[in-house]
């Protein structure tokens, strides 16, 4: 049985062209955010956009918290999938990458499902549990800063109901998780969170071993 598939381009071009249901709208972001410094990096892929509003869905999500917006194209796929009078939450560093999205976010009709909130996340998460009380979310898309990640899953998973889903991106972190000699403060910090969820009892896990590593955790009832 086979192990591991190779992504070749040959073979993520058949997956785009028989699996991504993409739009003119979101093909148009993606370019625009590509064309920043580090802006391909750094911005989620197609097909993962695609499974995260897959999984707001799934899950039947009303309430969305998304801590890293970046030029806000997961904020866009994930917006798009909430329900009628549902709300997405959305903590950046800086309004300057976010202030891209919100055209788009407007061109899509979804702008008024959207609130960001600009600051440092950690102080923003403490903040919205004042606020809105612990368990007040039933999905939290995670995709900051790496060295803060086990902070953000904490306070995070606090704000997430019993049953919600946490997800959480990069955590195979361009390989360099699986490196001991890789110890950077960001590296460090997914490294630190991949082991700690592997033993905590409070959630269900799985890591997918696509795009840059996606991580589904289920805070058990």
């Amino acid at each position: 049985m086979a192990q591991q598939v190779t992504t070749t381009q040959r073979l993520l071009d058949y997956i785009r062209g028989t699996s991504l249901r993409d739009d003119e709208l979101l093909a148009e972001l993606r370019a625009e955010t590509a064309a920043l410094p580090a802006g391909e990096a750094m911005q989620v892929m197609a097909e993962e956009g695609q499974l995260l509003a897959l999984l707001v869905g799934l899950t039947g999500a009303r309430s969305v918290l998304e801590i890293g917006t970046f030029t806000g194209y997961s904020t866009l796929c994930m917006a798009r999938a909430l329900p009628p009078g549902g709300e997405l939450v959305t903590c950046d560093l800086t309004d300057r990458w976010p202030a891209i999205g919100a055209g788009y976010w407007a061109r899509a009709g979804v702008a008024d499902r959207i609130a960001v909130r600009i600051g440092d996340a950690v102080k923003t998460l403490a903040e919205l549990t004042a606020e809105r009380g612990p368990e007040s979310f039933d999905f939290v898309f995670v995709d900051a800063d790496k060295a803060n990640y086990p902070r953000y899953y904490e306070e995070s998973l606090a704000l997430l109901r019993p049953g919600g889903l946490l997800v959480v991106d990069n955590t195979l972190f361009f390989g360099r998780a699986a490196d001991p000699d890789m110890q950077d403060p960001d590296t460090a910090g997914v490294r630190e969170l991949n082991a700690a969820l592997h033993t905590d009892d409070r959630v269900d896990i799985s890591l997918l071993t696509v795009a840059d590593g996606i991580t589904l955790v289920r805070k058990r009832p």
